[in-house]
C-alpha cells in the first residue's frame, strides 16, 4: 500500500523559497525597489523631506506612479524604506572603515568624515529635522533609530576587540567622534565652519581619541 505524501506545512515552504534561486521577477522587482528607495533619498537632497511627494519619487525614478504603488503603498513606507537604506549605508561604511590590519585613529576618524560629505548624510540629516516637527515622521524615524544604535554598538565591538580591556571608554570615543564629525559636516552645510578649521579639528579629534586607549598608543599618555 502506497504511503500517503507528506503534507507541506507553511514552515517547510518558506524553508525551500528560502533557498531557492531567485526568479527573473522576482531580481527585477527587486532592481525596482531599489531604484525607487535610491529616487527618495536624491529627492530629499535636492528638495528637502516636505517637497519629496511619490508623484517626484516615480519621475526620478523614471518609473509610472502606479508602478511606484506597486512596491510602496503610500509616501511613508517609502520613507520608512529610505531610512533603513541610509541606516544600512552608514552601517556599510563602518565595517569597510574598520577592515584594516591596524585601526589606525588618524585613518578611521578620515574615512568618517568623508562618508559624512556624502549625499546619504544630508538625507537623513534633513529627516532627522524634519521629525522634530512631524509627529508621522517621527513615530517611523525613532524606533529605526533605536535600532540602528543597537546594531551600530554591536558591530562595534566585535570590529574593535582591542578595545575589550574599557568597554566604557570605547563607547565615549564613538560618540565623541559621531558627535564631532556629524556637527562639523552640518555647519558647513549651513555656512557656519569656516573650511579653514575642518584640518584641524580632525586633529584635534584624533589626539582625543588616540589619547582615550593608551594601549593602542603608548606614546600618549592618559591623565588621571
Amino acid at each position: 500500500m502506497d504511503r500517503p505524501a507528506a503534507r507541506s506545512t507553511p514552515t517547510a515552504r518558506a524553508q525551500r523559497a528560502a533557498t531557492d534561486p531567485p526568479t527573473l521577477q522576482s531580481v527585477k522587482s527587486a532592481q525596482t525597489r531599489a531604484k525607487l528607495i535610491e529616487a527618495t533619498i536624491r529627492c530629499i537632497v535636492k528638495l528637502g523631506y516636505a517637497k519629496t511627494t511619490t508623484p517626484q519619487v516615480a519621475a526620478e525614478a523614471g518609473l509610472s506612479r502606479g508602478a511606484m504603488l506597486h512596491h510602496f503603498q503610500d509616501r511613508s513606507a517609502l520613507i520608512k524604506a529610505a531610512i533603513v537604506e541610509l541606516h544600512e549605508k552608514r552601517l556599510r561604511a563602518f565595517r569597510r572603515a574598520a577592515d584594516t590590519e591596524t585601526h589606525d585613529t588618524a585613518t578611521l576618524v578620515r574615512i568618517y568624515w568623508k562618508q559624512v560629505q556624502k549625499p546619504a548624510f544630508v538625507a537623513f540629516h534633513e529627516l532627522a529635522l524634519a521629525a522634530r516637527s512631524n509627529p508621522g515622521l517621527a513615530r517611523i524615524l525613532q524606533p529605526l533609530q533605536v535600532e540602528f544604535r543597537e546594531r551600530f554598538n554591536q558591530q562595534a565591538d566585535v570590529l574593535f576587540p582591542e578595545w575589550d580591556p574599557d568597554r566604557p571608554r570605547f563607547q565615549l570615543a564613538l560618540t565623541l567622534s559621531q558627535t564631532m564629525l556629524e556637527g562639523m559636516a552640518i555647519q558647513r552645510l549651513t555656512g557656519a565652519m569656516d573650511d579653514a578649521m575642518v584640518e584641524p579639528m580632525l586633529l584635534l579629534l584624533e589626539e582625543q581619541v588616540a589619547s582615550m586607549n593608551p594601549a593602542l598608543h603608548p606614546e600618549i599618555v592618559r591623565p588621571d
